[in-house]
């Protein structure tokens, strides 16, 4: 049976999808079927962090393709997984990674990773948070209305209020807390990077009453604030982080990087994944990685991202619309004092693409490759739906 039809209706509908159909991508550009061009400061939400069809990334697929290994189970070794990992531990803290398919799957490993290690059951997130969608990581996720219809998710996870010191002092128990995670700078949240002196608190806390400080760099890593990863910014080491969104290169892939002291608790048959470190995909993360680590690259978006603050800051200062711009690297949100859906409409109205970070924050997660002028361009857009 031939079908023609691009309609959605065979979709399920957790997604209300807008705007046009996208048929193709070229640099920071999205491609609609009627030819139209949009500036892609959404970037498949910080996934794709070299844009469109990058050559990197294209190599990495027709050079793993023509050597015909898509998939082995990981029963067995395969060389791409093994290399982006003694990669990853190169670069990090890292002594050991796992590899899975998602942000949220991630997440959840690095929970389980935690409890066997610190044999202790209680998971410590803030507000917030986004952690993900699956059980464990949808508890330690602060969207009541995304978490009421599935209740009771996995019990033990506590949710206190960020940046609050008397309150992680009082939650994080020698007895029973196995981890505790944050992002070091909230994206969902409203894209707010995280006190830094807090954070070398909650490092304290976790040494003194021995649980894992779990890091989620799933959408603010991998280059996306200007170092490798975002903990490098902070001062702070933890014991695991968690990476997916840019690490594919738009392929589905995550990962956890953990240290010995913890892997060591680990032993084969606690945990699995079925496609998580792939040959080709493994084969496209490493290419992706080796590009964004350059350091060249990293200081194009560090230099990048400090010209566009500058940018913000001055639309903050121009439109009393706006509330306060936060931001690092390539990685900014808007604030707004109304709801921010309609502004996100007028600007794809006007070929620009960007999201919502909460209901009133515009957020913009462009391609890391995206140019000083296409930056300009996406505030020029904003500027003129704001004031």
């Amino acid at each position: 049976m031939t079908v023609t039809s691009t309609a959605p209706e065979a979709l399920l509908g957790v997604y209300a999808r807008v705007g046009p159909l996208f048929v193709a991508g070229e640099g920071s550009e999205l491609i609609a079927d009627d030819g139209t061009r949009y500036l892609d400061c959404v970037a498949g939400i910080a996934v794709n962090a070299l844009g469109y069809n990058h050559p990197a990334f294209r190599g990495a697929v027709i050079g793993a393709l023509e050597k015909g290994l898509v998939h082995v189970s990981n029963l067995y070794r395969t060389e791409p997984g093994e290399r982006l990992a003694e990669e990853l531990v190169a670069r990090s803290f890292a002594d050991r990674v796992f590899f899975c398919n998602s942000g949220a799957e991630a997440n959840e490993a690095a929970f389980k990773f935690a409890r066997k290690w610190s044999r202790k059951t209680e998971i410590v997130a803030f507000t917030g948070a986004f952690h993900g969608r699956l059980f464990a990581s949808l508890a330690a996720t602060d969207r009541p209305d995304y978490r009421a219809p599935f209740e009771p998710l996995v019990p033990g996870v506590h949710i206190v209020p960020l940046e609050d010191w008397a309150a992680a002092d009082r939650i994080i128990s020698a007895n029973r807390t196995a981890a505790v995670i944050v992002e070091p700078v909230q994206g969902e949240g409203g894209v707010r990077p995280v006190d830094l002196e807090w954070l070398a608190f909650l490092r304290e806390l976790c040494d003194a009453r021995g649980a894992a400080l779990v890091f989620d760099e799933v959408q603010c890593g991998l280059g996306r604030t200007g170092t490798l990863f975002a903990y490098e910014q902070t001062g702070v080491v933890p014991d695991l982080v968690t990476l997916a969104k840019p690490l594919g290169g738009g392929l589905p892939m995550g990962a956890v990087l953990l240290t010995e002291a913890v892997a060591a608790a680990l032993k084969p048959g606690d945990h699995a994944t079925t496609f998580g470190g792939g040959a080709l995909v493994a084969t496209v993360a490493l290419d992706v990685l080796r590009t964004i680590a350059e350091p060249g690259f990293l200081a194009a978006v560090r230099e990048k991202g400090e010209a566009l603050g500058a940018a913000l800051a001055r639309l903050r200062a121009a439109s009393p619309k706006v509330v306060a711009v936060r931001g690092r690297g390539l990685m900014w949100g808007i604030e707004l004092v109304e709801p921010a859906a309609p502004y996100v409409t007028a600007a794809r109205d006007r070929g620009l693409l960007v999201c919502t970070a909460g209901a009133q924050v515009i957020r913009l997660v462009p391609p890391l490759v995206v140019t000083r002028e296409e930056l300009e361009r996406a505030v020029a857009i904003l500027d003129e739906v704001l004031t």
